[in-house]
């Protein structure tokens, strides 16, 4: 999904973390140097088994895709159609890796012929379990459950290229050393990143392909970055980087597998569209992906891609496209045949399967959790205070005009945080929808923990108050709409407001012109376009992320806490006194 990348390491987190955790990481040092990887990568041959040589071999490709960290089923489920009633939804407690892992189990039994493969963002913006190793457990589990490939996804950058080649290859954090039970060997998986160049060398980061064999017949595998990750991801985890178009970048790769063999083509890419329709209906979809794949080599016969966060099971100029929703809830099972005298791909089709609470868990999982949730649980179930009722996110919980309850009440806590001085602190905030990531559950006796604030703000980016005009106020506020660059349609990044800001807009308008002229006030009075004011916002957004350029431009006055540390405080300073949802009419649509 679009949002923010990780900005820094997680030092505030790093300092919680007790003496007897530390006392159980023991002491490795840092991996030495190596090489830079090849840009391609031929993996060893399938498993031919006991099946009979025909005129085609059967192969079965499992997928997931933005598995952010979720190890545990994530709060929240996912949402499918109601077996009583198609035209509402029911929340099922889909996911966990100890279930996750079981089904990849039984999957793989129905065809020796397999691979495991997923379209990025496997890690980055993760509950505390995982992000306060920095995601080592989530790397485990994967390789534990038998993942081979994956694409590169923008949260793979939250902490630059240097952390993400040392998740591919092993060794302890740099500044926070090894803090798991066991020595961090690096991911079993292979990465690929095609289209992420060094600017440099003008070679892939990772490799940008994998050729694997089932039974003689060699397929390629390309794995891409999507072309926006550098609108995504603070400038600081990209130094050097350039993100080159998907579509050019496949299709240049093209005559090189064909020249190794590999006449069938699986693309791996991070990045995705909206559906309509059911987890494996397709009746329409919008967005990147279609365009995308309607440049591609026609020799590409399947598309595994992600980062929307959706559901679905589509034909897009006569190839399957597929996606798995997000944090594990689902797992695609794809089939291919391919003809074994051409290498060509004869057929592919897709079902996307449920990780159903009623799944066995695997025992390996368990015991591998269960060494990282002894040192983290403490911190995880620490209280912070209460909540009256669950705040939401996004989808059904997106106010037209572009609040939710979750963003409105990040965006009240970092107003709180940073508000003194009267003379030089903050008067209004606002932060990107997608830095938060998730809502907030309610509980039956009203508690919240730091886990569950973590969860919705992961990034541990510093609050900090820049100075800007009113007509640079106005300038962000148009940056929330965007024409795709290329592609059709447009996109919508609604910001989150603090309590006390207000303003309306109007989308018949074009892009660029859609805040209603004057509508812009702050505590009840108007914001002149010559007027000074100090807002909050974070340090991503004040490095231009998402997008935001104009805020790149703004005069830096303070910095403040970590805006995890923030809610934090907003909740405690309310001690027993329950949170409650904000009214959703901060920005107002007016066109509706």
């Amino acid at each position: 999904m679009l949002g923010p990348s990780v900005r820094r390491p997680l030092g505030t987190l790093s300092l919680l973390l007790s003496a007897t955790l530390l006392a159980a990481c023991g002491s490795l040092n840092p991996s030495s140097p190596q090489a830079p990887l090849p840009p391609s990568l031929n993996a060893p041959a399938a498993s031919p088994g006991a099946t009979a040589r025909t005129g085609q071999v059967a192969v079965k490709v499992l997928a997931i895709n933005d598995f952010h960290g979720n190890l545990m089923p994530p709060a929240g489920g996912i949402k499918l159609p109601d077996p009583q009633d198609p035209d509402k939804t029911i929340t099922l407690e889909a996911g966990g890796a100890e279930r996750l892992a079981t089904i990849v189990a039984q999957l793989k039994a129905k065809n020796p012929h397999h691979v495991f493969v997923a379209a990025g963002d496997l890690v980055g913006a993760s509950p505390l379990l995982s992000a306060l190793f920095h995601d080592e457990p989530t790397i485990e589990s994967l390789g534990l459950m038998g993942l081979d490939l994956s694409a590169v996804g923008n949260h793979e950058f939250d902490q630059g290229l240097d952390e993400l080649l040392r998740k591919q290859r092993g060794g302890c954090h740099p500044k926070d050393g090894c803090k798991g039970p066991t020595e961090f060997r690096g991911s079993k998986y292979q990465y690929l990143a095609a289209s992420t160049i060094d600017t440099r060398t003008g070679q892939p980061v990772l490799p940008a392909y994998a050729i694997k064999r089932f039974d003689g017949v060699p397929v390629g595998f390309i794995g891409l970055t999507l072309k926006g990750t550098s609108e995504l991801v603070s400038p600081t985890g990209i130094r050097g980087l350039r993100f080159e178009d998907e579509a050019d970048t496949v299709n240049r790769l093209i005559p090189e597998l064909e020249r190794q063999g590999a006449r069938a083509v699986v693309v791996l890419i991070h990045e995705g569209g909206t559906p309509t329709g059911g987890i494996n209906d397709c009746p329409g979809i919008s967005g990147p992906i279609v365009d995308i794949v309607r440049k591609l080599d026609k020799r590409v016969g399947l598309v595994v891609s992600g980062h929307t966060h959706r559901a679905y099971n589509c034909r897009i100029d006569g190839r399957l496209v597929t996606s798995g929703d997000k944090y594990g809830t689902l797992i695609t099972e794809i089939d291919l045949t391919l003809d074994r005298a051409s290498g060509t791909m004869l057929e592919a089709r897709a079902n996307n399967v449920v990780v159903r609470p009623e799944t066995d868990k695997d025992p390996r999982q368990t015991l591998l959790i269960n060494s990282y949730q002894h040192l983290a649980q403490p911190l995880i179930d620490r209280p912070v205070g209460f909540l009256a009722k669950a705040l939401g996110k996004d989808g059904a919980d997106l106010d037209e005009g572009g609040g939710t309850t979750m963003g409105q009440l990040v965006a009240d806590a970092m107003l709180a945080a940073t508000r003194a001085p009267a003379s030089g602190g903050a008067q209004m905030a606002f932060t990107n929808i997608g830095g938060v990531r998730t809502g907030l559950i309610h509980r039956p006796d009203d508690r919240v923990t730091y886990g569950d604030l973590f969860a919705a703000l992961p990034f541990s980016n510093a609050v900090v108050v820049v100075e800007m005009t009113g007509a640079q106020l106005q300038r962000v506020l148009e940056e929330q709409w965007r024409a795709r660059g290329g592609q059709s349609g447009e996109y919508w990044l609604p910001l989150q407001l603090s309590q006390g800001f207000s303003y309306r807009w109007d989308k018949r308008q074009p892009i660029g012109s859609r805040v209603v002229p004057g509508s812009m006030a702050l505590d009840g009075q108007s914001i002149a376009p010559d007027q000074t004011l100090r807002v909050a916002v974070n340090s991503f957004l004040q490095a231009g992320g998402d997008g935001f350029r104009t805020l790149k431009e703004t005069r830096l006055v303070q910095t403040g806490p970590v805006d995890v540390d923030a809610l934090e405080a907003y909740f405690k300073a309310r001690g027993t006194a329950r949170v409650q949802p904000t009214p959703l009419d901060r920005a107002v649509r007016v066109d509706r």
